[in-house]
């Protein structure tokens, strides 16, 4: 079987858009003084650096500035969804009666997006297709979620959602996973802060919410792995093999250190920091 597989960027609803977005993460969200950020904001204050037009005013100097952490996260699409669907395209500026519950909204919508992300990527591996059936029933009704009104959205039981679709998930790893020859490692929720895994065979590995901050992972091979939840925080991939790696996200890469010889899958792309 080919380790090769699609995520779900046909039709770009689940990548953030943020030229239909109202600043949403800039001002929805809070962020304390760190490593990530360089001041403390409280959630439903807008960033100082977000401009009139909800760009952000040092967008090409996030890291310089002290703002590693804006350019590690992703919406999934989420932020241009509220925007534009759940509030017609009014923004909170225009009309600040909204602004409470859009901001309240965005968290909730951006989970679901999350999850749409994962469940179609799901959907695009043949191993999977024992739980075709139910994942997709999965799919339509998280999308039918997405779609409710502003007071509906705020009602989900976002946790209950993630449980019952992560046991689909989980599911599917396992069914990918046993495709790959030979024993696989488990190191699910596994504190690797720090290890030294260069050139390590991590082919279908189970790596699901493992701690890999500022692990050498240089030369790796972790096709078919299952990183769903995996903490990449300046983790070394330079020279890695994660095509084919299970719920691989852009925000995991992001937040690791690589370079031109890191092998991705397909839909995701070398962030620039690289």
């Amino acid at each position: 079987m080919s380790d090769q597989h699609q995520a779900p960027t046909a039709d770009g609803s689940l990548r953030a858009d943020c030229a239909n977005c109202f600043g949403l993460c800039c001002v929805a969200l809070p962020f304390a003084a760190s490593a990530d950020f360089a001041v403390n904001k409280d959630a439903g204050q807008p960033c100082t650096n977000l401009l009139e037009d909800f760009r952000c005013g040092i967008h090409s100097q996030l890291r310089e500035r002290g703002f590693p952490g804006c350019t590690v996260f992703d919406c999934f699409g989420a932020g241009q969804k509220v925007s534009q669907v759940t509030f017609g395209g009014t923004n909170w500026r225009q009309a600040p009666r909204t602004a409470k519950q859009m901001f309240a909204v965005f968290p909730v919508m951006r989970q679901l997006h999350e999850l749409l992300w994962y469940l179609t990527e799901a959907l695009t591996l043949p191993a999977a297709e024992p739980v075709h059936d139910d994942l997709r029933k999965a799919l339509e009704d998280t999308e039918a979620l997405t779609r409710g009104s502003a007071d509906e959205l705020t009602e989900v039981d976002v946790a209950a959602r993630r449980h019952d679709i992560n046991a689909l998930l989980l599911r599917t790893s396992e069914l990918v996973r046993a495709k790959v020859a030979g024993r696989k490692k488990n190191h699910r929720g596994a504190d690797l802060i720090g290890a030294k895994l260069r050139g390590a065979d991590l082919r279908g590995a189970n790596l699901r919410g493992a701690y890999l901050i500022a692990a050498d992972l240089r030369g790796a091979d972790l096709r078919s792995a299952d990183v769903i939840g995996a903490d990449f925080r300046d983790t070394n991939l330079r020279g890695a093999d994660l095509t084919g790696a299970i719920f691989l996200t852009q925000a995991q890469l992001n937040a690791a250190k690589g370079d031109t010889a890191t092998k991705l899958p397909p839909a995701l792309s070398h962030p620039a920091h690289w």
